[in-house]
């Protein structure tokens, strides 16, 4: 299992270029991933990844792609150019579009010479709870079952985990196994609460089985970002031991 600082991936959800420099240098030597997703890569671009490789951060590229396969297909390989850790694509998007990310990233690490970054489907987000996806989306059932079967479309497509809260990973764990890679945002303290409806605490996500954590705003918007880093990252160590 990875350390502690390997597992946690800060989310640079800011609107400059600047604001993310500043924090990867405040969080320097103590956390090991960032999180880039449409807000500064559409403000920022490919600088943003290469600003935080050579900071030394491994990058989750959370762009969640959705489209034809072809399209996807190509944004993929762009990604795995960059250097990319891993990324996403929704998992609602069919079976011969995930294909397509999949082989795509596997086609390009070989042909780039550079390392395949994880692919990871999206599978309902923070965000929804039961009522909305019903309504809303007009997906019935529990969240639980959608979440349940996405993953397993993901897999059958060749997809190495997905991104998930912390109320599915059991259910995940139990039907994909512990290879499955699970992604987990929606990290909250307990006494915080705002826009994401399926939330948990960094302790509970990691001991039920989260692989990487995804932490924004109680981070971000901490008065001191280190010593909140450190916080979430205490937590993770104390369930691994």
């Amino acid at each position: 299992m990875p350390e502690p600082a390997e597992r946690l991936f800060v989310a640079l959800d800011v609107e400059r270029l600047d604001e993310a420099e500043a924090l990867l240098d405040r969080l320097s030597g103590v956390v090991g991933g960032c999180k880039i997703g449409s807000q500064l890569f559409t403000a920022a671009g490919p600088l943003a990844i290469e600003r935080a490789l050579k900071r030394g951060y491994r990058v989750f590229l959370d762009l969640k792609y959705h489209d034809i396969p072809n399209t996807v297909a190509g944004a993929v390989r762009e990604a795995t150019r960059l250097g990319v850790f891993m990324l996403n694509v929704h998992a609602s998007g069919g079976l011969a579009m995930l294909r397509a990310a999949a082989e795509s990233a596997a086609s390009a690490a070989r042909q780039l010479g550079v390392a395949r970054p994880l692919v990871l489907g999206v599978t309902v987000l923070t965000s929804l709870d039961r009522r909305a996806l019903e309504r809303e989306v007009g997906v019935q059932g529990t969240v639980e079952a959608h979440v349940l079967r996405l993953a397993e479309r993901a897999r059958e497509a060749g997809l190495d985990g997905c991104v998930a809260s912390a109320r599915e990973i059991s259910p995940l764990r139990l039907a994909m196994g512990r290879t499955w890679v699970i992604v987990t945002p929606g990290i909250r303290p307990a006494e915080r609460a705002d826009d994401q409806a399926r939330t948990a605490t960094p302790e509970a996500a990691v001991r039920a089985g989260a692989d990487y954590l995804v932490v924004g705003r109680p981070i971000t918007a901490a008065a001191d970002v280190g010593l909140a880093a450190r916080g979430v990252l205490e937590e993770i160590a104390r369930v691994a031991r």
